[in-house]
């Protein structure tokens, strides 16, 4: 008798003495999850599951798989209050929205806990002024702008002013402005803000690093005459540390999830999180799963990663390559449902995490997207249930690490729009600052990145997570500013199979790549 026969007897026998009748595939599965323990830990999970169990009261004695997945989840939640969960996804729909309180210089969250596709025309604007409003206050308080007579003794000030003070004046010498950059004519930039719009004259502007598009916010820095606004700096808004910003909204969730408190702040999760220092989450984007050779890579990933599971694995669409009819990918899912079941514990101890891109059935070109219908998820959920479909762009909680995720083309969109590219500096670099600086997953007009008014503060990267991975087929990167680090992820199929591992312990990021072979995709 092989060792996982061996187990299963024994959970069988133990049930059978506690009362309990367990099936055969539930007692392999929890035999399973037992296998890689040695025998006195083995006992000892056996015993606190039999003892979670008992608690459930229920009134069947047979034991059904989702008795078991819930004790286990009690067991291993172990010492961690209710809400308090280690890993969690978080869609689009789910992120709580706050408003700036003027009054009280904090945020509070927004009673009004409606979102709808089809919003009220004022969300139209509404949306950007909420952007402006959160960059605004998060500037004044930035040393440069704020109004401190002893500091201003030792470091240069700028008063930022409202583009409704420069349109009431003549003239006005070195001011700084923070506004909407746009084109409201053919070939003429404008800076906009809640209290009107002014032209901008940026042919001699020195631009910071960044990559300026029209629809991010902009800090000019010029002088005003003859109703234009000769530009001589264009950078963006001071960024800011996420613990700075996290005092303005008290111990709010401002992250979403069941937890009414920040998770951020759990010393039983922070404890766990350093303890598990190998764990890591795989991230991979265009898996393309009718590809044959995708699907053997794959097949390969899940293979190297079964005898050390990782936390979760985050695939990312579009799902095929070529799609002719959506009802197809049912198919396909059900390939990589049987990949995944091929496994011993990575199916059991690792969560599936889809993310679909735009491309993928069924959806509108505009983010945030829902998951995939589940019309074609049903199956292989049943057959895999660590498997989550959510939505595009999503968010991670893992222990007090958040993590979001966005499968779109942003950083090929960004360099396309840009009004002037970088002549020195990395891309990397560029495009993470531009990021953090604006506090938004779309820093662009709407005509270029298309987003549903009313779901905006899915887009918000305020304050800073730990962690932006971005799903563009370009280049594959990754940098840190502001103790946020983002990432690139690239194409999959198209970089020799390469895709990134994040260690949240160590907030590193590991670059990896599968064997080459002569095939083509």
């Amino acid at each position: 008798m092989d060792e996982l026969a061996k187990i299963k007897h024994m959970v069988s026998t133990k049930f059978k003495v506690s009362g309990f009748f367990i099936k055969s595939d539930s007692a392999e599965y929890l035999a399973g999850m037992l296998l890689p323990l040695n025998v006195d830990d083995r006992n000892k999970w056996l015993k606190d599951i039999l003892s979670h169990i008992q608690q459930q009261g229920t009134n069947s004695l047979h034991i059904e798989r989702d008795h078991l997945d819930l004790a286990i989840r009690d067991c291993t939640n172990k010492g961690l209050d209710e809400n308090e969960t280690i890993f969690s996804v978080i869609s689009a729909f789910e992120v709580p929205r706050f408003k700036y309180n003027e009054d009280r210089k904090k945020f509070t969250i927004d009673s009004d806990s409606t979102r709808s596709f089809i919003a009220d025309c004022s969300m139209k604007s509404q949306y950007i002024r909420d952007r402006y409003v959160l960059l605004w206050q998060r500037t004044i308080r930035h040393p440069l702008f704020a109004s401190n007579p002893v500091l201003s003794e030792t470091r240069p000030t700028f008063q930022l002013k409202k583009v409704e003070q420069l349109l009431s004046s003549s003239k006005l010498k070195d001011i700084v402005v923070l506004g909407l950059l746009t084109q409201l004519s053919e070939g003429k930039y404008y800076i906009e803000d809640p209290t009107g719009a002014v032209q901008i004259d940026i042919s001699s502007a020195t631009m910071h690093s960044g990559l300026f598009c029209e629809g991010c916010f902009v800090l000019a820095e010029g002088t005003y005459s003859d109703e234009v606004l000769k530009v001589t700096g264009l950078g963006f808004p001071p960024p800011e540390m996420a613990n700075s910003s996290r005092a303005f909204f008290g111990t709010a969730n401002t992250w979403g999830g069941k937890s009414k408190i920040l998770l951020k702040y759990s010393k039983k999760l922070a404890e766990l999180e350093k303890k598990n220092e190998l764990d890591g989450i795989v991230f991979i984007s265009e898996c393309w799963l009718d590809v044959p050779l995708v699907i053997q890579k794959l097949k390969i990933l899940f293979k190297g990663y079964d005898e050390f599971p990782p936390i979760a694995i985050v695939l990312m669409g579009p799902f095929m390559k070529t799609i002719d009819n959506p009802h197809d990918l049912k198919i396909h899912l059900n390939t990589l449902s049987e990949l995944i079941n091929s496994t011993n514990r990575l199916k059991r101890e690792t969560y599936i995490v889809m993310v679909p891109a735009n491309e993928d059935p069924i959806s509108v070109n505009v983010l945030p997207r829902p998951p995939l219908p589940e019309s074609l998820t049903s199956e292989m959920q049943k057959k895999c249930p660590k498997v989550i479909f959510t939505t595009n762009p999503c968010r991670i909680q893992y222990c007090t690490q958040q993590i979001v995720i966005m499968k779109s083309e942003l950083v090929t969109k960004l360099c396309r729009n840009t009004i002037k590219f970088p002549s020195s500096g990395t891309l990397d670099d560029h495009f993470t600052r531009t990021l953090i600086s604006q506090g938004t997953l779309a820093p662009l007009h709407p005509i270029a990145l298309p987003t549903f008014w009313d779901l905006d503060a899915a887009m918000t990267l305020y304050p800073l997570p730990d962690l932006v991975v971005i799903g563009d087929p370009s280049n594959a990167f990754h940098a840190k500013h502001h103790d946020c680090t983002v990432i690139n992820t690239g194409s999959f199929p198209k970089s020799n199979f390469a895709f990134k591992v994040y260690m949240a312990a160590s907030k590193t990021v590991e670059d990896s790549e599968l064997p080459d072979d002569d095939d083509s995709v």
